[in-house]
C-alpha cells in the first residue's frame, strides 16, 4: 500500500478539480471510458459541480497530487443496486494499493446506503484492472457490452458484488 495516500470525498465547490483528475484520467486512459476527452472537456462548470453532487466522488491524493479517482451512482432502476464507475489510477502510481482503497470508498459507501449489489463494468482488455476486481470480489455475471462510438471495438464485460448488510 502506499503508505503516503490518503482518500478524500471530494466536495460540491470541488467541481474543478474533480474536471482536471477527469480530463487527465481520459487523456491517459482514453480506452478505459464511455466518455471521450472532448466530450468531458465541452462540459461547463456547474455541469461539474452536478456531477459532485449527484455523484460521490472519491480522490486518491500522494505527496500532495491526485493520483486516482472512482465514483458511486445509484441505479435508477433496481432498488439497492449501484454503480462503482470512473475507476482511475494514475500509471506512476498502480500496483501500489491505491486501487484497492479506491474500490473499498465506494464498497463501504454503498453498504452505508443500504445498497445490496454493486455492478461495474469493465473493459476485457483491462487485465490489471479485470484482476484488482477479482481480488475484491467481484464477479462476471454474463453480460457484455461494448463502449460507445468512437471505440466501439471495445468489448467490456460486467462485473458485480454482493455486499453483504453487515461487516465480518
Amino acid at each position: 500500500m502506499n503508505t503516503g495516500m490518503r482518500l478524500q470525498q471530494l466536495t460540491p465547490d470541488e467541481g474543478p478539480r474533480l474536471r482536471a483528475i477527469r480530463l487527465r484520467a481520459l487523456q491517459e486512459d482514453p480506452d478505459a471510458f464511455s466518455s471521450t476527452l472532448e466530450e468531458a472537456a465541452a462540459r461547463n462548470t456547474e455541469s461539474w459541480r452536478s456531477q459532485v453532487l449527484e455523484l460521490p466522488t472519491f480522490v486518491a491524493v500522494s505527496d500532495g497530487q491526485d493520483v486516482g479517482m472512482v465514483r458511486y451512482a445509484q441505479d435508477g432502476t433496481v432498488a439497492g443496486t449501484g454503480w462503482l464507475i470512473s475507476m482511475w489510477v494514475a500509471p506512476h502510481v498502480r500496483r501500489q494499493g491505491v486501487g484497492g482503497a479506491l474500490v473499498d470508498a465506494v464498497i463501504e459507501w454503498a453498504r452505508s446506503r443500504g445498497a445490496t449489489r454493486l455492478l461495474l463494468d469493465v473493459a476485457d482488455t483491462n487485465a490489471p484492472a479485470v484482476a484488482l476486481y477479482a481480488r475484491k470480489g467481484f464477479v462476471a455475471n454474463g453480460r457484455v457490452g461494448t463502449l460507445p462510438p468512437p471505440r466501439e471495438h471495445i468489448r467490456e464485460h460486467q462485473r458485480e458484488l454482493t455486499l453483504p448488510d453487515h461487516l465480518f
